[in-house]
């Protein structure tokens, strides 16, 4: 047997994470995330910032300049650190994600678009985030994209990666046990991106609160029908604008 054939495959996804609190990405390890990551479906690699300081301080940040509160992060170790992970003339460049609260909402449309992206590098800002001169440095050869989690401020990128990567890793195809419920999750209909009906397990009562008798008929398409209408229901009290789009 040739060593070619016996070379293991690459991986679905390949995550890099540039932070200043490596533990913080810890939980990316745990679960079905952590079950792909060992079965090499989804390589991960996780970085500290401040090993490509250029100071004995181990300094990532400083003053912003035009004053005001707070630091922004530096860019030379930023610069440094992309060069490393992916030097550039490497012909298959990754695509930068920068968490920011200035970025394009993220939704299950855009976890979809970077689960179908074979490599993402993540840059955990902290602080007044990184100096705006890291993005445009990268675009000169990668794909930038400024994300946002919502319309809230966070301490960091490091939350924002953890949720980008538990909804863009159960999208890779072998990760979830079951590949439909990734069709039947909340914004998983491709034509409407409804909320997930109501769900019930055994016992079908309990403490006096009833299963719905149509979840028990056994009538496949009655019972898919219900979930619709259920759906539609639920999207129209707690969502009414993405019935609007």
């Amino acid at each position: 047997m040739s060593d070619a054939s016996i070379r293991p495959c690459p991986p679905d996804l390949s995550v890099d994470v540039v932070t200043i609190f490596p533990s913080y990405l810890a939980p990316l390890r745990e679960s079905l995330l952590g079950k792909a990551i060992e079965r090499g479906q989804v390589r991960l690699a996780v970085h500290d910032l401040r090993r490509w300081a250029t100071d004995g301080h181990r300094t990532v940040d400083d003053t912003p300049y035009g004053g005001g509160p707070g630091m922004v992060m530096l860019a030379e170790p930023w610069a440094r650190a992309l060069d490393d992970i992916a030097p550039p003339g490497e012909p298959d460049q990754p695509r930068l994600i920068l968490p920011t609260p200035t970025g394009r909402p993220f939704n299950q449309a855009v976890a979809v678009e970077l689960s179908r992206t074979p490599r993402l590098l993540f840059a955990c800002g902290r602080y007044e985030g990184i100096d705006a001169r890291v993005a445009e440095y990268a675009g000169q050869r990668m794909v930038v994209d400024e994300i946002s989690l919502g319309d809230f401020v966070l301490c960091g990128g490091e939350v924002v990666v953890l949720a980008i990567m538990e909804a863009v890793a159960r999208l890779i195809p072998g990760v979830l046990g079951n590949a439909a419920s990734a069709d039947q999750d909340s914004f998983g209909d491709a034509v409407y991106g409804l909320l997930e009906a109501p769900a019930y397990t055994k016992p079908a009562n309990w403490r006096g609160l009833a299963v719905p008798e149509i979840l028990l008929s056994g009538h496949h398409e009655m019972i898919a029908e219900w979930r619709r209408q259920q759906s539609l229901e639920r999207t129209r009290q707690r969502r009414p604008d993405l019935l609007t789009r």
